[in-house]
């Protein structure tokens, strides 16, 4: 018999500096096993166990659960699948939930751990941590929870909803292919600010008794001050095959046994007409590719393109670029509005960029990312849909004709939500995304106005820790960072150059390069610096805000810019320390004017150090556009 257990301990405190409030989503395959976490840098990390017989995984980061000024504990919210293989089920197994001020786990041991914690540490009142516990142990029910088999190995959704307002933590369980229940598991009225930090872990904690069992987490996402994003049961990872389970987890020997017990003279006519269905179709018949297989989303079918965007008439075209032309459309079938991306028939570089966008945006989540719906080969077309953004790209309000002015709250929260999205792609997903062309054009509004990222055509894969191969060169005139411009080799730190551009293009409501302005302002970085040093940093804001917005966020916007874009890599801070900038966590050096107007700062090479001290200067410049193959 299975059943689920909660319960509430308490451990050691433990302060973190470097906390953060979170809102990610992770879709993939954990299999905790040994001692597993996942290091500041977002990379899983499995310390070898030959036993096996508990292990842990953490979120890289700590998150920060309280208010540091009035030590009120926030409302957050989570949801995770997970699955134990039926033929790995024992008794005495299971895993937790845990929310603790460390990555350790006192008291646990790697060769004699029968729980999440030993007995030593029920109740200690010197400790501090809470834990959900889910044990396939044999129980008369003592903490009066419902029963729930695991033994079938299905995966199971689990929600965990804390609400400060009225101190209650619900807890909701139920198998992904079933609707949520409307009544939680378990409801428990219980204060958590003597339990937590203001700095706390979140992450998993696996443990067996008598044989090696495999936990998996299939998918994860939390919120603080929110509701968690809901998981897609449809991009679920499978289970390894021979794994167990049921509902799709296909066992070997029951394949073996089925393909056995056919008759020989009904296998011989299933490949008869499967021969002849394939003769058939074999002209028409598109053919899956591996990078289609691995990374593809849903697949359209053209007819169903043609009908949504009314045969891509241009009264339905909302853009188009260097890479194609993108359509609005509505999907018949369940009436969503849709954006359709048409790839040119003559782009050189159509299917590497299509490839990148699948391999890349297709499997990313975030509520600050272009959701790329699915996607459609015909013939030689290509074609991907994504999420209808009703208020279209940034570029229209900072440079649109007739100019849509937007006020400084609403281009504040786009810098915060652009930065969350980098954050996410450099630190916080499995592999480093290199997006290599961050611009207005590039970033578009939703219906609520938050700034989203998109257009992944020039992004780039690398693992986390490796050094990003010398590649063409690409990203947009103004954009690119000089040890880019000189060796072609994009990175996290070139990224950062860019979005520093960015964030004073939004502030100043100009573009980063304007030939016809005084001598002086051409560059936007060297005109935003020559009026810090004549203190006057405050006159570049723009002037459609007539003076309405919040000078001290103004100010922090472009000292900030200007930090990103600095002319040496080395100098330039991490997308972490951006979001706590702008998110008031953390404060920008007191030394920030030297920094920006160094030529050397430590660690940065001697092809780095080099540079001219402001940002970009006009001769780098123009010889970067003589190089930009890729750039539009």
């Amino acid at each position: 018999m299975s059943c689920f257990i909660f319960m509430v301990f308490l451990l050691l405190k433990v302060a973190h500096s470097d906390a953060i409030q979170a809102n990610f989503s992770f879709y993939g395959l954990l299999k905790l096993e040994g001692v597993l976490e996942v290091d500041s840098n977002g990379v899983i990390v499995i310390t070898n166990s030959t036993t096996q017989d508990a292990g842990y995984m953490y979120y890289s980061s700590p998150l920060q659960f309280k208010n540091s000024s009035t030590g009120d504990v926030f409302s957050f919210s989570t949801t995770f699948v997970f699955a134990v293989p039926s033929a790995d089920l024992s008794d005495g197994s299971g895993f937790s939930f845990i929310i603790s001020p460390s990555k350790g786990i006192p008291g646990i041991w790697p060769q004699n751990s029968a729980r999440s914690l030993n007995n030593s540490n029920y109740w200690n009142s010197s400790n501090n941590m809470i834990v959900l516990e889910l044990d396939r142990i044999v129980s008369n029910n003592q903490y009066g929870s419902s029963n729930l088999m695991l033994k079938t190995g299905e995966p199971i959704q689990t929600w965990v909803e804390y609400n400060s307002a009225n101190n209650q933590v619900k807890v909701t369980l139920y198998p992904v292919n079933t609707p949520r229940p409307s009544v939680p598991l378990v409801t428990l009225t219980q204060d958590f600010s003597s339990y937590m930090d203001e700095d706390m872990y979140v992450g998993f904690s696996s443990f067996t008794e008598t044989s090696s069992t495999s936990h998996y987490i299939l998918a994860w996402s939390f919120k603080m001050n929110g509701k968690a994003e809901d998981i897609e049961a449809s991009r679920l990872p499978k289970l390894p095959i021979g794994a167990g389970g049921n509902g799709g987890y296909r066992n070997i020997k029951k394949i073996l046994a089925v393909v056995l017990s056919l008759s020989a003279a009904t296998f011989v006519l299933v490949l008869i007409f499967g021969a002849i269905l394939v003769s058939r179709k074999r002209r028409s018949r598109e053919v899956l590719e591996d990078w289609e297989v691995q990374y593809g989303p849903h697949k359209f079918t053209y007819k169903e393109l043609f009908a949504a965007t009314k045969g891509f008439k241009d009264r339905e075209l909302l853009g188009k670029g260097g890479f194609g032309r993108v359509y609005r459309g509505l999907l018949l079938a369940s009436n969503m509005q849709i954006a359709v991306k048409r790839v040119a028939h003559d782009s050189n570089q159509g299917m590497r960029e299509f490839v990148a966008e699948i391999a890349t945006i297709g499997r990313l989540r975030h509520p600050n990312l272009v959701r790329l719906l699915g996607y459609c080969r015909h013939k030689q077309e290509l074609f991907l849909v994504y999420d209808y953004m009703p208020n279209k790209s940034l570029d229209k309000y900072l440079y649109g004709q007739p100019k849509l002015t937007l006020d400084w709250g609403k281009r504040y929260k786009i810098l915060k939500d652009v930065a969350a999205a980098l954050f996410y792609l450099h630190q916080q997903w499995a592999q480093v995304v290199i997006h290599r062309d961050i611009k207005a054009s590039n970033v578009l509004i939703d219906g609520e106005m938050n700034g989203r990222l998109g257009d992944f055509g020039l992004a780039k894969l690398v693992d986390h820790g490796t050094d990003p191969q010398t590649s063409v060169l690409a990203g947009t005139l103004g954009y690119i960072a000089p040890e880019l411009a000189r060796t072609g080799k994009a990175s996290t730190s070139t990224d950062l150059f860019a979005f520093g551009v960015f964030m004073l293009e939004v502030v100043c409501g100009r573009r980063p390069l304007h030939p016809r302005a005084p001598a002086d302002q051409i560059l936007l970085a060297e005109w935003v610096l020559n009026c810090w040093e004549r203190g006057e940093l405050l006159e570049v804001v723009d002037g459609r805000l007539r003076n309405d917005y919040a000078a001290e966020e103004a100010e922090l916007a472009l000292k900030l810019g200007l930090y990103c874009s600095h002319a040496v890599a080395a100098a330039r801070p991490s997308m972490s320390s951006v979001v706590q900038y702008l998110n008031g966590v953390s404060r920008l050096p007191d030394n920030l004017r030297d920094i920006i107007e160094a030529r050397d700062f430590p660690g940065s090479t001697s092809a780095t150090s080099s540079v001219v001290p402001r940002s970009m200067s006009i001769s780098s410049l123009t010889f970067s556009a003589s190089l930009v193959a890729d750039g539009r």
